[in-house]
């Protein structure tokens, strides 16, 4: 999800696309808090682990 955002991010920036831009910070922002959450210990839709 991380990946995806950064991507979505960078295709936004480069042509102009607001859209794009605005759901790649919500992608990559989810990301990092379900990253963090799993780094913690806590589980994450019901895993102890991402993968």
């Amino acid at each position: 999800m991380i990946v995806l955002g950064v991507i979505l991010l960078v295709i936004g920036f480069v042509t102009g696309i607001g859209f794009l831009w605005t759901i790649g910070i919500v992608l990559l922002v989810i990301g990092l808090i379900l990253w963090v959450a799993g780094a913690l210990g806590h589980a994450v839709g019901g895993r102890r682990h991402y993968w």
